[in-house]
């Protein structure tokens, strides 16, 4: 019996690694938890006023007097939509959470033109995502504001059923880029997301590390076309990758022989492309052997106070660990953020004890889309005026939670900001902003790799004139 418990045992670590992976590859979870305090870390009162403002963005949500039933998920009264998460699997709730922060106060400001907004929180439990993009097909209007590992899963059944999505971010090449999708952080397999901050760390900051570049990656189909894919974009920009490696997904017991790997090939620049907790014993290790690479790429999937404890203060102090959050601004600035700031507000009313993090920010930026392009529509409100709509958004800040970006056509990402794990905390680093809290200088060299490519309508004998 013990053993049969040791066999589960390892077989959960090991898919829990490998969920890990696949949010990585859509440029990360934030790690445990967040805050749902102001920039010093402390509760702030929520005010006691609704406005339908946000952040830069006026009346985002508004009354009216709805008549009709233009679509599915959309009576006279009430707009049905769907948030895909894993929670069931990851206990993580934070898009849940967003959902019922979102929902609440757009509501409280008087609904989509007078329509309450009523989200359905579709859990996969990792991997039940067709049966819940099946449910989202018969009952909503759209997916809203989530995101889900393997969400490759439910592509097709989405684009069969012209289920228009929003997503707060995507992980599977299948779904990055994928037909009748609005992405507030657009990834595409042809091209890798942080060449702005590579450029910036082997050209600007760590010169002398570019010629001796390593990658480890958990051992999964997924991080493999990763590393692939951070190779090209690394030598495309005059980086040398000496080292690389896999671990195992069901974890590491031992990480010395992975530090002194590291230690012997002179790696000065080192991207994990892996579970944050397993960096973090690595980073332990690397310290204890007084090794010490010029710069760690921990990548967004750490950033939050769950790897500033597992690492511990000496491994902060010694390695220098940094992440790029992909233009969206910085939780420990929220006083330089007023919507940051208005986030941190609305939760501390609607979901008092919930904490914000970085996925948070995607999440909502991803809900004020979808309602600015809702309200727009008017009473007539379809998903073709919803889709079209949103996709002629050329300069969308989500309100300031992000840098600009162009939603009308699917283009790499040009703002990138970098943050600095310290003993401290989280805090930005000095990578030279120059459009406020964002540096919008990333180069955006086509792959040329052969790594897959995005369902579309065609795939599924559709197309856009079937959007009704």
């Amino acid at each position: 019996m013990r053993l049969c418990r040791t066999r589960r045992t390892r077989r959960s670590v090991a898919v829990f690694a490998l969920a890990s992976a696949l949010v990585l590859a859509g440029c990360g979870r934030s790690g445990d938890g967040g805050s749902d305090e102001d920039s010093n870390g402390q509760a702030t009162a929520a005010p006691t006023a609704v406005s339908a403002d946000f952040g830069d963005l006026k009346q985002v949500c508004r009354p009216g007097n709805p008549s009709g039933s233009p679509a599915q998920g959309v009576t006279d009264k009430e707009i049905k939509v769907g948030t895909l998460t894993d929670v069931g699997f990851t206990k993580k709730p934070e898009f849940g959470d967003v959902a019922k922060v979102f929902t609440a106060w757009c509501n409280d400001a008087g609904g989509i033109n007078g329509r309450k907004l009523s989200a359905a929180v579709r859990d996969t439990k990792l991997t039940e995502v067709r049966q819940r993009v099946t449910e989202a097909c018969s009952e909503d209007f759209a997916l809203v504001g989530g995101g889900a590992g393997l969400d490759a899963l439910g592509v097709r059944d989405r684009l069969n059923c012209l289920l228009p999505e929003f997503p707060a971010q995507t992980a599977t090449v299948e779904n990055q880029g994928s037909d009748l999708q609005i992405s507030i952080q657009p990834l595409s397999p042809s091209h890798w997301p942080y060449e702005g901050f590579y450029n910036w760390l082997t050209k600007e900051a760590y010169p002398a590390s570019a010629g001796s570049i390593g990658i480890i990656a958990i051992d999964a189909p997924v991080t493999k076309v990763s590393t692939q894919r951070a190779t090209e974009s690394l030598r495309a920009i005059g980086a040398n990758v000496t080292y690389t490696d896999l671990y195992p997904a069901a974890g590491v017991s031992d990480w010395t022989p992975y530090a002194q790997s590291i230690k012997n090939k002179g790696v000065k620049g080192l991207v994990f492309l892996g579970d944050f907790r397993n960096l973090a014993k690595l980073e332990q290790v690397l310290t204890s052997l007084q090794y010490k690479p010029d710069w760690i790429d921990a990548n967004s999937n750490a950033y939050g106070p769950a790897f500033l404890e597992l690492a511990g203060k000496t491994a902060l102090a010694y390695q220098n660990n940094l992440a790029d959050l992909g233009g969206f601004h910085p939780l420990e600035t929220a006083s330089s953020s007023p919507a940051v700031q208005q986030m941190i507000d609305l939760y501390a009313k609607y979901a008092p004890g919930s904490k914000v993090s970085f996925l948070s920010l995607k999440a909502f930026s991803a809900w004020l889309v979808f309602a600015k392009a809702a309200v727009a529509c008017g009473d007539n409100l379809t998903r073709k005026c919803l889709y079209e709509t949103a996709a002629k958004e050329t300069n969308w800040a989500g309100g300031g939670l992000q840098a600009p970006i162009d939603l009308s056509q699917h283009v790499p990402v040009k703002c990138y900001n970098v943050v600095q794990a310290t003993p401290d905390g989280w805090k930005p680093a000095d990578f030279k902003p120059d459009t406020g809290a964002y540096r919008c200088d990333a180069p955006a060299t086509a792959l040329t790799g052969d790594y897959g490519k995005p369902l579309t309508l065609a795939d599924v004998g559709k197309s856009l004139n079937d959007l009704r």
